[in-house]
Parts: C-alpha cells; structure tokens; sequence
C-alpha cells in the first residue's frame, strides 16, 4: 500500500545553512515511491536520518518518536527540513501510524508507560525489557498494519537474529497494508523482498539494488573472507 507516491523539496523553501546544506537536501528533487517498504541508506552524515525526521514530522508525528498522539518533548532539536517537504498522497490514508527512532526510544518509552495500558498495546512495560525486546515487542503488539510507520535506524539496539525478526515483521506489515520507511545501515533488514531502496551520497541520491549497494558488497567481501579483509584494515 502506497500511501505517500513521492517525496519533493519545494525549491522556494530552500536556504543557506543547516539542514539544507546537507547532501540529502542539496539533491532531493523528487524521489518516486513504487514500493509499499523504502528504505535510505548511505554514509554518516549524508541526511538520512533528518529526511526520516522531516518526514515524520510532515505525517504528524511527534520529532522524538510515537504515534500522532505523543506529544511530549525532551527537547525541540529537529530541523527546519519538514518545512520544505512536499508529498503527494494517494487516495487512501493510513489507519494507523508509529515513528520509531533509536537514538530517543528511551523517552518513548518513558511516555508509553506513562499513557498505560502496556500489555494490550507493547507487550508489556519497555523498561522492564531490554532495549532490543522493547523494541521488538513494540513492533509485534502496537503495529497492527493498515499503517504509515517510520524507522530511523531500528537495528541500532538488534542482534543479527533479531533484525531477521524485524525484517520479518517489516514484510508482515507491508502484507497488512501498511507502507514503511527506514533509515538503516543493516545489510539484513535491506534484504526485504520488494523493497525500494535510495541510497545517499555526497553526490546525489540514487534508487539502486540490493547486491549492488556498499552495505551489501563490504559484508559480503568481510564474511567470504575475514582474514584478508583484517589485514587490509590492520595493515600498517
């Protein structure tokens, strides 16, 4: 279910200085949606995680993470990019929606037991679990699919197995109607049948194949042969 079909940034929206000089907003243009899962990957510092942020804000959704009813705030730090996003809706709208961010789960978190109802909903108190089964147990119970649902970097507090977990619930979702976004370095979760995937670079932002991305290719060279890629890492 594609619920959003494109992302633009207004050029009159453009402006010098943060966040607009970073390389994500120097080269959004316009980016086709034709997957019901898109992921953005690229290097540090490339944007990845202030588009998810933009584009969460744009649904709705609390900066820190939630549903469209959180609406506490630690501290206002999201950047102005939201401003200049564009997006074009289909004609449905989704039922449901979560935005879920790594670095400020522990304050979602401390809101989701502060609402209450922990067990019908997140499969228990979150601070009673450890980050990665919070996590987990938060997609499993509160996700119920006919949904917009945004992850900046989900695999941050994941063991291998556990990605292939969420990878699993991702495509479960997907089959739900649902559409997500994720912002991620995991080569496991990329692997999601019929995704989209963008990658982000210092020179623009390409829609490109799973085996054909960096992330793919370096975990691949590692695990066919770590000594050899030890050495190279290792070389004086």
């Amino acid at each position: 279910m594609n619920y959003i079909r494109s992302i633009r940034l207004a050029p009159e929206a453009f402006r010098p200085g943060y966040p607009f000089d970073l390389p994500v907003a120097r080269h959004l243009d316009c980016l086709e949606l034709n997957s019901s899962i898109v992921f953005f990957v690229g290097e540090n510092g490339m944007g990845k995680s202030t588009l998810i942020e933009a584009l969460a804000v744009c649904c709705g959704f609390n900066p820190e993470g939630g549903s469209r009813n959180f609406n506490f705030a630690t501290r206002e730090s999201h950047s102005a990019l939201h401003e200049a996003l564009r997006l074009t809706w289909g004609s449905k709208r989704p039922r449901d929606g979560f935005f879920l961010r790594a670095e400020s789960y522990y304050n979602v978190a401390t809101e989701i037991e502060r609402l209450g109802d922990l067990a019908n909903f997140y499969g228990g108190s979150p601070h009673e679990q450890s980050h990665g089964e919070s996590f987990l147990a938060l997609v499993r119970h509160r996700l119920k699919g006919d949904g917009l649902y945004i992850f900046d970097e989900p695999e941050a507090a994941l063991s291998p197995l556990s990605q292939m977990a969420l990878l699993s619930a991702v495509h479960r979702l997907a089959c739900d109607r649902s559409q997500l976004f994720i912002a991620t370095h995991s080569p496991i979760l990329m692997a999601c049948p019929d995704a989209q995937i963008f990658v982000l670079t210092e020179d623009g932002i390409s829609e490109t194949a799973y085996t054909e991305t960096e992330h793919y290719q370096l975990t691949k060279q590692f695990l066919d042969n770590p000594a050899r890629m030890i050495r190279r890492l290792l070389a004086p």
